[in-house]
């Protein structure tokens, strides 16, 4: 039972479009209806993504207050160590709760969703730099008097609501604070605003917070078998099966899908050359280097370049995720806007390839063309006028194998097939870490710039090893190249290398 001569405290931790805003406004109204007085205050972040909030509220029994003979003096922002009750919107916030101090064994009950909105530093890494959610549950689990989580944003999607709804019904169901549900759902109805679907995501929450729901199955799901229309993607799923071990085809019919999708039937087939000359020359090695091959060979053919940006952002599956995450209703009118900065070089690779380098390396072009791409761009794909802009400039990817950048990808590809190749036949294990340094080449514009360098230092200090490394040393390289986006982890360790080698 909590100590009615103390406040009951409560921080709730949401990201901006969450209704962390109207959660805390629930409970104050909740309060003050129902015969406690009520205050709450926010601290606004950029701590994650689209920036989070910190709302502290405390509640006191006017019961009490008239008992004690005064009126009760609120704190402006949690104590670490004291809060009864931390609502988080999503498993990092949680965290971040943790982190602060928030979260205590003896006396906090805290209640996340345990869905995750991926936070700029993991989305920035050049590797997988995710957070374990597994790693974040054991800590909650270690930190909190009680948790209760299940995903949130799931149950408020299939209610047509947001997460603060569900979070305001598990709050109910936990009984931690003196209301009943009844008060709670009337809270709901006086808001006027939503009221149907918020009650729905209201009985999810409760319904997870009384253990309610059944968990969930682990049926097999079986997966869907393909049926192209299309006789030459028919004709390509049969070389697979031909040509190919039983091993290797979920991966080469997914390539085959990405790079038909990318290009054209011509270009999937020549990843299957590629992938039949790789298999051929690895007969004798363990079967998950030609695996890998063929998974990064397919992430690399499909590289991104202006053409594919272009499409990517004008696809009409595209359009019904922003307006579904944007929730947007049918008397409203949603406004899509992209941020993009061409710089010269992307100009250049987009052309064929002998006027891409003559561009480059000019004089007064290069200068006038610098400047008229010093200013970014803001182009409204939600308009006629944007749409058809980028539609024009992903049709050009009819032109893409006479590009320089198609020539500069081609180049590298060609020489990592060939160290594969060259290595597989005696040390399978190395050949399978030069097969994982394509997670080097990703992005486009600076990224790719940076991951391209970095490759090229690896590829070079491999070549100059004459294949001596061992699979321990490629792979640390690789992994120091991931390390910082600078490079200086990476010259660091081939230092430390070379030093070992002379």
């Amino acid at each position: 039972m909590h100590d009615t001569t103390q406040p009951i405290k409560i921080a709730i931790l949401a990201m901006g479009g969450e209704g962390g805003g109207v959660l805390a406004d629930w409970i104050v109204d909740l309060a003050e209806t129902n015969g406690y007085f009520a205050q709450t205050t926010s601290v606004p972040g950029v701590a994650q993504r689209t920036g989070a909030t910190i709302y502290y509220l405390e509640l006191f029994s006017q019961t009490q207050a008239q008992a004690d003979k005064g009126q009760p003096v609120f704190a402006l922002m949690p104590l670490v160590g004291d809060v009864d009750v931390v609502l988080a919107s999503e498993l990092m916030e949680a965290g971040r709760a943790i982190q602060r101090g928030l979260v205590s064994k003896a006396q906090t009950t805290l209640i996340a969703s345990t869905h995750r909105v991926f936070s700029v530093a993991e989305k920035s890494a050049l590797g997988d730099g995710r957070v374990d959610s597994q790693e974040l549950l054991a800590h909650a689990h270690q930190a909190a008097q009680r948790f209760i989580r299940f995903d949130m944003e799931k149950a408020a999607q299939a209610c047509g609501s947001v997460v603060s709804a569900v979070l305001f019904g598990t709050l109910a169901g936990s009984h931690v604070l003196p209301f009943t549900r009844a008060q709670f759902e009337a809270t709901i109805e006086r808001g006027g605003v939503g009221i149907r679907p918020s009650l729905k995501a209201f009985e999810q929450g409760y319904q997870h917070a009384q253990g309610n729901t059944s968990p969930p199955t682990d049926e097999a799901v079986q997966a869907p078998v393909l049926q192209p229309q299309h006789a030459g993607v028919r004709a390509l799923l049969a070389r697979i099966a031909q040509e190919f071990p039983a091993s290797m085809h979920t991966v080469l019919r997914e390539g085959v899908r990405r790079l038909v999708d990318y290009q054209d039937l011509g270009y999937a087939d020549l990843y299957l050359d590629r992938m039949s000359t790789i298999t051929q020359s690895t007969a004798s090695s363990d079967g998950l280097l030609r695996t890998e091959t063929g998974r990064h060979l397919a992430l690399w053919m499909s590289y991104e370049d202006t053409a594919r940006v272009a499409a990517l952002k004008t696809r009409h599956t595209r359009f019904e995720r922003v307006h579904q995450e944007a929730g947007v209703q049918a008397d409203q009118v949603l406004a899509i806007h992209e941020y993009m900065h061409p710089r010269l070089q992307e100009i250049c690779e987009t052309l064929p390839a002998p006027l891409g380098r003559w561009l480059m390396n000019s004089h007064l072009p290069r200068r006038m063309v610098e400047h008229w791409t010093q200013k970014g761009r803001v182009i409204q794909t939600s308009s006629v006028r944007g749409y058809l802009l980028l539609r024009t400039v992903a049709a050009m990817k009819r032109f893409r194998r006479s590009t320089l950048r198609y020539a500069e990808e081609n180049r590298r590809i060609e020489a990592w097939l060939g160290r594969i190749e060259a290595i597989g036949g005696h040390n399978p294990a190395l050949a399978l870490e030069v097969a994982y340094c394509q997670r080097l080449v990703k992005g486009y514009s600076d990224t790719h710039e940076r991951g391209i360098r970095h490759y090229d230092l690896v590829m070079q200090a491999l070549d100059q090893s004459a294949g001596s490394f061992s699979p321990t040393t490629l792979r640390e390289l690789r992994e120091a190249a991931l390390a910082d986006d600078v490079g200086h982890v990476l010259r660091d360790a081939l230092a430390r290398h070379a030093l070992a080698n002379s």
